[in-house]
C-alpha cells in the first residue's frame, strides 16, 4: 500500500476524540506523513484547506468543519486540488453517515490513508459550495436555531426538540422554485436540494441520489392541512414528481425565488439569499470513500 501525506484539519472542540491521537501515531509509525492543525476560530478550516500541502486534506469534525474544508478546497485550481478525507466527529455527520464512512475516528482515519479517491459532483448555491444538501424554509430554521450547547447535551435529538419548538410559530416560506422543465412550485414549506441522500441528523430525503450522476435531487414539501396528513404521508412514501403536497424531482439546476430573503442551510451552515440558483460542478472533487459507498455509481473511481 503506497504511503500518503495527510493534512488533518481538526475542529478544536473535538481534539480529545477517543482514539484519534493514537491513530495518528500509528499512521506515522507506518510511514505516512500526518500533519495536524487544530482550528480555533471560524474560518481557520477554510483558510488552511485553501493553502495546505498534502495528498489528502482531512476534515476532522462535524458538518460545519466539512463545509469549511470544502470551501477551501474548491477555491484551489482543479488541476492541483488535493483529495478530501473525512473523520466525522460532529453531532449529525449527515454526509459521512450517508456515505458509510466509519463513525469511529481510528477507522475513518485509516480509510483516509488507504482508501481510493472517487470523483464526485459538488453543489453550488450562488457562490457558496455544498457537498451534501441545501435546505430552505423550516429545515433551515431548525438547523440554524439549534444551540451548540443543546447539540452537545442531546446529540442528534437536539434537532427533533428544536423542530417541535419552532413548529408552533413557523410561517411557510413564500416563493417559487423554477426547474429546467419550467415547473414552478409555490408556497414551499421546505425545499431540500440534495447532492447526498440524508440531512437533519440522519433523515433520508433523496433515496435516489448519487454523488456522481450530474443531477440534483429536489424535495419540495408544501403546507399540509391537518385533513390531508394521510395523503401527504402516502406521497412521502411514494416520492413522485407531481404530488399535491410533496414532490421529488431530479435536475441539473434549480432556482428559488422567495418573496423576501429566506434562510438557507448549506451542509449545516446558515446563509440568507434574496434569490438562489443551485447547480452542480460535475466530478469536481476527489473524496476518499468506502469501496461499497451506497451513494456512488460505479463509473468514476480514479
Amino acid at each position: 500500500m503506497p504511503l500518503r501525506d495527510l493534512h488533518l484539519i481538526l475542529n478544536g472542540k473535538s481534539a480529545d476524540a477517543p482514539g484519534l491521537r493514537e491513530a495518528v501515531g500509528e499512521l506515522r509509525a507506518a510511514g505516512h506523513g500526518v500533519e495536524v492543525r487544530v482550528t480555533w476560530d471560524d474560518g481557520d478550516a477554510r483558510r488552511w484547506a485553501s493553502e495546505a500541502e498534502g495528498e489528502v486534506i482531512v476534515a476532522a469534525g462535524g458538518d460545519g468543519t466539512l463545509h469549511e474544508v470544502v470551501q477551501g478546497l474548491m477555491s484551489r485550481p482543479a488541476a492541483g486540488r488535493p483529495a478530501l478525507g473525512i473523520v466525522p466527529l460532529g453531532t449529525a455527520n449527515d454526509f459521512a453517515n450517508g456515505c458509510g464512512i466509519p463513525a469511529e475516528p481510528p477507522a475513518a482515519l485509516q480509510l483516509c490513508a488507504t482508501g481510493e479517491p472517487v470523483a464526485i459532483d459538488i453543489g453550488r448555491a450562488n457562490d457558496h459550495w455544498f457537498i451534501n444538501a441545501a435546505s430552505s424554509g423550516f429545515g433551515a430554521e431548525v438547523t440554524a436555531g439549534t444551540p451548540d450547547e443543546l447539540k452537545r447535551l442531546l446529540g442528534g435529538a437536539a434537532y427533533t426538540l428544536m423542530a417541535a419548538i419552532l413548529a408552533i410559530t413557523f410561517k411557510p416560506s413564500q416563493g417559487r422554485l423554477r426547474l429546467p422543465h419550467g415547473k414552478i412550485h409555490d408556497d414551499a414549506v421546505v425545499a431540500i436540494i440534495g447532492n447526498g441522500r440524508q440531512t437533519g441528523g440522519g433523515k433520508q430525503f433523496a433515496p435516489r441520489a448519487l454523488l456522481n450522476d450530474g443531477l440534483l435531487d429536489i424535495l419540495v414539501i408544501r403546507e399540509v392541512p391537518a385533513a390531508s396528513l394521510l395523503q401527504a404521508a402516502r406521497e412521502l412514501q411514494d416520492l413522485g414528481p407531481d404530488g399535491k403536497f410533496i414532490s421529488y424531482r431530479q435536475a441539473p439546476w434549480a432556482e428559488f425565488l422567495p418573496e423576501s430573503p429566506v434562510p438557507i442551510n448549506l451542509d449545516g451552515e446558515p446563509v440568507s439569499f434574496d434569490r438562489v440558483r443551485y447547480e452542480l460542478a460535475p466530478a469536481a472533487l476527489r473524496v476518499i470513500l468506502p469501496h461499497d459507498c451506497p451513494v456512488i455509481g460505479p463509473a468514476r473511481a480514479l
